[in-house]
């Protein structure tokens, strides 16, 4: 709480605009609202909440619109965050606002509302039309909202193309759009998730009801929580009695705590002596209460994970608190379950597959100092913990770290600045570092611990290359699996190990295209080919989502000589099923596992040996630790390989190196087979070798000679809109603003985006490459002034520092 009374305040709004706006505090907030908190405030016809970043007494030179209210008592965001907003506001040239949405997992305590009303010309048109009686969707909105305010979906639901002809009359300025955010009940949550307990207060001075009474008997007389769909057994409407003395503050109820996962109990091994080394140099570390950032090199089974919670337990023990990143939603199950297992209630989880009010309800826990380990992905690295000390990203190397809408920052590199303002040490894991961060290792930036044989001194698996074209040569058909694969998961079988194949392509076909014609059926929306889904019976984008019917004949030229071109993970499976009609066969990509949960159980039962061979994208390639996987195949390694991006060696060589390594990691030695169509491509060369530092001095030289990071700084610079003319004009306007480039710059384009439309936009691009940073940020800021002053829409201008694709 501020301790003097401030007049204004600047707040940050999560609009892309780059600017904090200024707001006349109410006398009633005006001790009350503090830096950190957040407050509702009016914006356009819009109610927005946004944080406050400033508050003052300095005198506007303008009238200033009043804040509508305050949604905290105590500040959300401390001031350690609030500067590691500022600087990624900074570096990665995001809108403050924006980058602070990003940071708040609490957007499940409020609920997003917009409403439509008619304007003074609007009113004076809708009834101008009800005297002539039109009777088209324009009029029968009009008349609508001439009576009151409505919502979008009211209005959909009685008159045809009601939001189309909502967007244009708000152009014509004859129907206003209001924007507000309400608190949401905190009490919403499905009864199962809802524990509730007995609070001692006061007999209540008001009436309650016989279900209320009945309730707060019971939980008087049975002290501690109870889970509020089982005490619907034991009284009648509990769940509404619950929520109703909940609100008036007579019983406590929240959110059910998370339950571990089963099958982690493990007993806590003996460290080996590298292992054993790498741990007593980061106590070292934590002991000297500095900020030392450390890359743990290890391959593939060499107990990173056991080193990481050795250290964690180190930390606990000089009270600090922990902080571990995992790349994606992938591993956080494997990775929380033996946390749990380690740490008990003092675990955290926060990923994006929890709803809104579970995130909120995890990092409320953590940010009250209950939960001292927390275990995210990217956007974890914001969690509010409390005496940080121990900052790990495991799996550093991977591109899930990069967020690819605004604000575009690094999960690993800010990360990395979030331990440096703590002082805690940052320990950065992977058996194949990324580039960068192997190059700034042996420059002195951080410190090198290897582990370079795996736990037990168990073997790294065997590898065979399978050339897929003498294999056609040889076989005289197109097949997607070879001989040798084949014979190998026959094997397994017989054996009754398991086997993973990998194919990074998801779908059942590629494309489809016409013999006749030539015509490839493509997305309405972006300039991509749809996938074809037969499952689903439907032709699939990627990028936006939009779909279609499959097609019996060719929609250009009738003709019904049409074929499904290409493999993805769901051929892969079908085929299987006719290969090896006798094996229990399952897929594990994205389509399979987008139902919630879905992907704990797919992965449980393959660990619980309920699944022969999983076949999957590369979510089986990372992480993954099931010692009866004897077998991993790669059905086509080359995917990716011919991507125009100067990173498509260096994904690739990683995602075969992480894929080879789930096997062998028992008893039983592992074999992987790798298929492919360039064997003698120098990424698939050293990943079939496991030879990470023959592909690092390899890949490091053609970097040196392109000038590509870790040798210069990079910025993609995109410009997008609706129309190509208008990109194509933001793009030449570019062009020639950055013409004769500046000193120390090196500018390649404008040019069309490799993938031109995406998302019902039109995209040209301009790579930046500079010796220096400070020289890119400068220039970087010119563009962005550039962009303000010509007035181009907001979202107009996309800048990617230190981009991970330029597709």
């Amino acid at each position: 709480m501020p301790e003097t009374e401030a007049l204004y305040c600047d707040v940050a709004l999560p609009v892309p605009i780059d600017r904090l706006f200024t707001y006349e505090l109410p006398l009633a907030l005006r001790r009350r609202t503090g830096v950190g908190c957040r407050v509702m405030a009016p914006f356009g016809s819009r109610k927005l909440s946004g944080l406050v970043l400033r508050t003052h007494s300095d005198e506007p030179d303008c009238e200033l619109r009043e804040v509508l209210s305050l949604r905290d008592e105590e500040p959300v965001l401390d001031a350690e965050l609030i500067a590691l907003a500022r600087w990624i506001a900074e570096y990665y040239c995001a809108p403050i606002g924006e980058v602070v949405r990003g940071m708040l997992p609490l957007t499940g305590e409020s609920r997003r509302s917009v409403r439509y009303s008619l304007t003074g010309p609007g009113r004076d048109i809708a009834r101008q039309l009800v005297v002539t009686g039109g009777s088209d969707s324009a009029t029968k909105l009009l008349s609508a909202l001439d009576e009151r305010s409505r919502s979008a979906d009211f209005l959909a639901a009685r008159i045809e193309n009601a939001r189309s002809v909502l967007r244009t009359l708000v152009k014509r300025g004859w129907v206003a759009a209001e924007e507000s955010q309400e608190d949401r009940d905190p009490f919403r949550a499905p009864a199962e998730k809802l524990k509730a307990e007995f609070i001692e207060r006061p007999a209540p001075a008001v009436k309650l009801k016989k279900n209320e009474r009945e309730l707060l008997a019971f939980l008087e007389l049975h002290p501690g929580s109870h889970n509020l769909a089982g005490l619907g057994e034991k009284v009648k409407n509990a769940s509404e009695a619950a929520r109703s003395l909940a609100r008036r503050a007579l019983i406590k109820l929240e959110a059910e705590g998370l339950k571990a996962p089963s099958g982690f109990e493990r007993p806590v091994p003996v460290l080996n002596e590298r292992q054993d080394q790498a741990f007593q140099v980061i106590r070292s570390a934590l002991q000297a209460n500095t900020f030392k950032p450390f890359l743990l090199q290890g391959v593939t089974g060499s107990g990173k994970t056991e080193v990481y919670l050795r250290s964690i337990e180190a930390a606990l023990g000089l009270g600090k608190n922990a902080l571990l990143l995992v790349p994606e939603i992938a591993l956080t199950p494997a990775v929380a379950g033996q946390f749990f297992h380690r740490f008990g209630k003092q675990v955290a989880i926060l990923h994006s597959a929890f709803g809104d009010a579970e995130r909120a309800e995890q990092w409320r826990r953590i940010r009250n100092g209950q939960a001292r380990v927390v275990v995210g992905t990217r956007s974890g690295v914001f969690a509010p913990v409390q005496n940080l000390g121990l900052v790990i990203v495991d799996e550093e190397h991977d591109g899930s770290y990069k967020q690819q809408e605004t604000p575009r920052y690094h999960g690993r590199d800010v990360a990395l600045m979030r331990a440096r303002n703590s002082g805690a040490v940052a320990v950065l894991g992977s058996a194949t570092p990324s580039l960068e961060t192997r190059y700034n290792a042996e420059q002195g930036k951080y410190n090198i611990l290897l582990l370079p044989e795996r736990i037990a001194r168990r073997p790294l698996p065997a590898v065979e290359i399978v050339d897929m074209r003498l294999e056609f040569l040889e076989t005289k058909r197109q097949a997607t699996f070879s001989r040798k694969l084949l014979s190998q998961m026959e094997q397994r079988l017989a054996q009754r190990e398991q086997t993973m194949l990998l194919l990074n392509r998801r779908g059942f076909s590629s494309f489809m295209v016409c013999r006749a014609c030539g015509e490839r059926m493509a997305c309405t929306n972006c300039s991509v080919a749809l996938t074809h889904h037969r499952r689903d019976r439907r032709m699939l984008c990627h990028y936006c989502g939009y779909a279609e019917k499959i097609p019996s004949e060719c929609p250009k030229c009738g003709s019904d000589y049409i074929q499904f071109l290409g493999t993805g993970s769901e051929r892969v499976e079908d085929e299987l099923h006719q290969h090896l009609p006798a094996a229990r066969i399952a897929r594990l990509d994205r389509d399979s596992a987008s139902g919630k949960g879905a992907f704990e159980q797919i992965l449980q039962a393959f660990r619980e040996g309920e699944i022969d061979i999983l076949v999957g994208t590369q979510m089986i390639a990372k992480g993954h630790d099931i010692p009866n996987v004897t077998l991993v195949g790669v059905v086509l390694a080359d995917i990716g390989l011919s991507m125009p991006d100067f990173r498509a060696a260096e994904r690739n060589f990683q995602l075969l190196t992480q894929a080879a390594g789930r096997a062998g990691r028992g008893a039983a030695p592992g074999r992987v087979v790798v298929q492919t169509l360039n064997p003698d491509h120098y990424a698939i060369r050293f990943a079939a070798e496991q030879d990470y530092e023959g592909f690092y001095k390899k890949e490091l030289e053609f970097r040196k000679w392109l000038r590509y990071p870790p040798f210069a700084a990079l910025a993609n610079v995109l410009v997008r809109a609706e129309k190509q003319e208008e990109a194509l004009r933001m793009g030449a306007q570019l062009g020639l603003m950055l013409n004769p480039p500046p000193s120390g710059i090196r500018v390649m384009g404008p040019a069309e985006a490799p993938t031109l439309r995406l998302k019902n936009e039109f995209r040209y691009q301009i790579l930046l490459k500079a010796a220096k940073r400070s020289m890119l940020r400068e220039l970087l800021r010119e563009l962005r002034r550039f962009a303000e002053k010509e007035k181009w829409k907001a979202t107009a201008l996309v800048i990617d520092v230190d981009p991970i694709s330029l597709m």
